[in-house]
């Protein structure tokens, strides 16, 4: 299989990540990838570390004249049989570098309820929860042409734990993302301010809120209880020196992030967004509570931290229904199988 992976993302994002891991598995089990990016140095460095050296291009604006007609150069040197397109401005290229009669099949793999109309050159669509499926199809996409491709995680067991700004006995917590107003890290500040001194809690991501989530944490008082250590790669590191995950979105439509706390064999903690609400069974996989709601959630982090048993058992089950469902191989058979059916809907037209 040829296919060709577009991706014209941020620098950082749930997103983003689960490319470049899905990139470079596809890309060890034996397919013929090419990978096309918004310029972006570590990503771009991240990919040919793992044996992608990717095509760098511009993916601007309405101005953007020149990377519709490179793209389209490289995919007619390419001749991939799919092109999976990753959000809508890949789409929208995508598309613009496409003409009938070029052979290969299109494909948009969406991580949210985006714009549909960015997508009506696809002959299927990948969605990463049942949820966003039946959105899909709700909106009138044929039901038929929407496939659930579930993300995988990096099996992050038994991974060496990271030093962490905390001092001796202190008891961390984990939460990661874009330091934005939809992962809500303020209502943790406020739930780790009603929790006992010794808590503390590591936040790695980087974002707008950086300067309103410090200042907030001098109002709440908790000094050095709060380490913001922003963007970090070494995520099974960090998760070893933890608790606890903590995942206190207010729009989450899947939760890399939950993934990653189930494949490390830890508790995680998160609000009923949309994303964690479908992975998790509140008290069987995690503990799941109201969004925005700071006392609940210290309560359920206050339980695990005060029943080690509990919380054993919850990621215990976790990692096994991440084993199950989200590991590397089940999700590259399924993308097999999605790729294999793009291509023939394509020789079929």
């Amino acid at each position: 299989m040829r296919v060709a992976h577009v991706m014209a993302g941020a620098v950082q994002g749930g997103a983003e990540g689960f490319f470049e891991r899905l990139v470079l598995a596809q890309h060890r089990a034996g397919l013929d990838v090419l990978a096309v990016i918004r310029r972006e140095p570590g990503r771009a460095a991240r990919l040919e570390a793992g044996g992608v050296a990717p095509l760098q291009l511009g993916f601007g604006g309405p101005l953007d004249w020149l990377t519709a007609g490179r793209l389209r150069r490289a995919l007619l040197g390419f001749r991939p049989q799919v092109v999976v397109a990753w959000m809508n401005r890949a789409a929208g290229f995508a598309r613009a570098a496409t003409r009938p009669g070029d052979g290969w099949a299109m494909a948009g793999r969406l991580g949210g309820a985006y714009a549909l109309r960015h997508y009506g050159a696809c002959d299927l669509l990948a969605a990463n929860t049942q949820g966003l499926c039946d959105w899909i199809a709700s909106q009138g996409w044929p039901a038929d042409r929407v496939r659930l491709m579930p993300n995988f995680a990096a099996d992050l067991a038994g991974a060496p734990p990271a030093t962490l700004p905390f001092p001796p006995g202190a008891v961390p917590l984990l939460a990661m993302g874009r330091l934005h107003p939809n992962k809500d890290f303020a209502t943790l500040l406020r739930a780790v301010a009603r929790l006992p001194a010794e808590v503390h809690l590591a936040l790695a991501g980087e974002g707008p809120e950086r300067g309103a989530l410090e200042a907030l944490a001098g109002e709440l008082g908790l000094g050095g209880r709060v380490a913001f250590l922003g963007w970090r790669q070494d995520v099974g590191a960090l998760l070893a020196a933890s608790r606890m995950l903590v995942v206190p979105s207010r729009i989450e439509p899947l939760g890399n992030v939950v993934l990653e706390g189930f494949s490390a064999n830890r508790p995680v903690v998160a609000t009923a967004a949309d994303g964690p609400r479908e992975v998790m069974r509140d008290g069987e996989t995690g503990r799941l509570v109201p969004i925005g709601d700071h006392a609940a959630l210290a309560e359920a982090i206050g339980q695990l931290l005060a029943d080690p048993a509990m919380a054993d058992r919850l990621a215990a089950a976790g990692r096994a229904g991440f084993i199950a469902r989200h590991a590397e191989a089940p999700a590259l058979a399924a993308w097999a199988a999605f790729l294999d059916e793009a291509a023939a809907r394509r020789e079929a037209a």
